[in-house]
């Protein structure tokens, strides 16, 4: 066996850890130290909200799971604004806050959905593939953005996850309005359409600034619609 080869499978069998987390771990900082952290509480609220999102589709109560929804993404804008503008954050907040967001922005902005359309699709075994692609989409996206994420000019590869949420409440819209199988599709198409978005080949900048006023005013106003639509269902 070559020495490169031998090389490579020491590598693999005993990977090398990062210096912060180097030794018999008793210098590292216990799990639950990281719940007393201003945008990882943040984090977790929108994890709690998206998780109920998940539960109003089950029970296909859709109004109150998109409510839900664009509420945990709401969350997951203001855990960010809130970390960076933070003075003293220790870096290993910082990279802990990271992790959980990207975990978090799996099971809110990606799962959240695909139960949504399995939900509306009756649990059809045609809706499985539109639901399974945006989860996939959603896994490889936050991996590539962890491993590589902005390039030097500010730029990340397609679209960031959280616009599926705020895409799909829109066209939630219509259902009230159209034919229950027509919105089946509809919806469907959507959650495709938005899963290649995800992984496509293009670039653009991170939103920011006055992008978080019209997301909140965006959110507020649909939470006013699909409250009034609950209200007179």
């Amino acid at each position: 066996m070559s020495s490169a080869n031998q090389q490579i499978e020491e590598e693999i069998k005993e990977p090398s850890l990062p210096a912060h987390e180097a030794g018999d771990g008793t210098d590292l900082p216990v799990i639950l130290s990281f719940l007393f952290d201003k945008p990882n509480i943040i984090t977790l609220l929108g994890l709690s909200i998206g998780f109920l999102s998940i539960y109003f589709s089950l029970v296909q109560n859709f109004s109150a799971a998109i409510i839900a929804l664009l509420w945990a993404v709401l969350m997951d804008w203001f855990d960010g604004l809130v970390a960076r503008r933070m003075q003293g954050r220790s870096e290993s907040h910082k990279l802990f806050g990271g992790q959980m967001d990207s975990l978090v922005d799996l099971v809110v902005s990606a799962t959240g959905p695909a139960i949504l359309l399995l939900s509306v699709g009756e649990f059809s075994p045609w809706f499985y593939p539109g639901a399974l692609v945006l989860v996939m989409a959603g896994v490889l996206r936050l991996a590539y953005y962890g491993v590589f994420g902005l390039d030097e000019n500010g730029t990340h590869a397609g679209l960031t996850i959280d616009n599926t949420p705020l895409v799909v409440s829109a066209v939630f819209l219509l259902y009230t309005f159209i034919n229950h199988n027509i919105f089946s599709v509809v919806l469907y198409v959507t959650i495709l359409v938005m899963s290649f978005l995800h992984v496509a080949p293009f670039r653009m900048g991170k939103l920011g600034g006055r992008w978080y006023y019209a997301v909140t005013a965006y959110v507020v106003i649909m939470t006013a619609l699909y409250t009034f639509i609950i209200w007179t269902q």
